[in-house]
């Protein structure tokens, strides 16, 4: 399994036992910080989506406010409805209002892995998972589609500082991205990187037994959108019949979220991207194989071997239907 120095990131490894009864884990990078979770207050059945980035964030947010909604008619857009409590781009009591706010059943974001999380039996945390060599690819494209200057704005007047300049040209050949992704997992780099995707899913991974949390995979629901969704509504304890699953799953289409980017896309009224278009990106399962280089593969496959047991690699890489059948090998 993972191991901690391996993973860690500034601040990473300080335990903060906050007002919970177990240590947890503090997440903290350039962008977020997962302390904003101290004191929030919970309400019962509160949904909490729990995700590496690029593994399908906005995609099930989208697919827990139709079943919420009954439909794609939000009151608000996504960043509104369902905001990224950690992300260091709105003050904390803002966010904290706009949630308290809210009267419908709340849902949350988050890239915090379920260690640096409050835990609580009244609320549901949903984790989704993607095959991490095209959360490689999509992280290339999404680094290159924001707009940092804006982004950087936002974040240091929350912070109250101001950034340092990186005239580092961001890469422009995703082969490079897909190297530091696996190559620099080891060196505590932001995330994601491949260390720290493996952990992040390992969290849900052991407590996928309980009752209140449930792994999703971008894979499965690329299969099968409405039988995922029918599975996600038993979790949330919503009433969902196969023919309502089979007609609201076209509503989370890439093409019906491109329609109406500044209530599908999250930063998009805040100005987070060059074209908030390009942030719904159609990648193509498995497009990393023309795009990573031999080498970087091979470096791939074998800190994989040691991050993560056979089983959950499987799962990892490909959702429930290749995890049954590599146990059915």
């Amino acid at each position: 399994m993972v191991e901690r120095e391996n993973w860690s990131w500034t601040e990473i490894g300080v335990r903060c036992r906050w007002a919970y009864d177990r240590p947890v884990e503090r997440y903290q990078t350039w962008g977020s910080d997962s302390a904003r979770w101290e004191g929030f207050e919970f309400r019962p059945g509160d949904i909490v989506i729990s995700t590496p980035s690029k593994a399908g964030t906005t995609w099930m947010q989208t697919l827990v406010g139709l079943l919420i909604f009954d439909g794609d008619d939000w009151p608000a857009s996504i960043d509104d409805l369902s905001p990224w409590l950690d992300m260091l781009t709105r003050p904390i009591d803002q966010v904290r209002a706009l949630l308290a706010a809210q009267t419908h059943r709340r849902f949350i974001k988050t890239h915090t892995p379920l260690d640096g999380l409050p835990l609580r039996n009244d609320v549901v945390y949903v984790v989704v998972g993607r095959d991490p060599r095209e959360i490689a690819v999509s992280w290339h494209y999404h680094l290159l589609a924001m707009d940092w200057e804006r982004l950087t704005a936002l974040r240091d007047a929350v912070v109250g500082e101001t950034s340092e300049d990186d005239d580092e040209p961001l890469p422009t050949d995703p082969a490079d991205t897909f190297a530091t992704f696996v190559r620099e997992s080891e060196a505590m780099a932001p995330p994601p990187n491949l260390t720290n995707v493996c952990h992040h899913l390992e969290t849900g991974w052991q407590r996928r037994d309980q009752r209140n949390v449930s792994m999703f995979h971008y894979s499965d629901m690329l299969a099968d959108l409405p039988e995922e969704m029918l599975r996600l509504a038993q979790l949330l304890d919503i009433e969902l019949t196969p023919a309502r699953a089979e007609a609201l799953a076209p509503l989370a289409g890439i093409d019906v979220m491109r329609r109406d980017v500044s209530m599908r896309v999250p930063g998009a009224g805040a100005g987070y991207w060059h074209d908030p278009v390009t942030f719904l990106r159609a990648g193509k399962p498995g497009e990393w194989r023309a795009i990573a280089r031999p080498d970087d593969l091979a470096a791939y496959d074998e800190l994989v071997t040691r991050l993560v047991p056979p089983d959950f690699a499987a799962w990892i890489h490909g959702g429930r239907a290749v995890a049954s059948a590599s146990r059915g090998q």
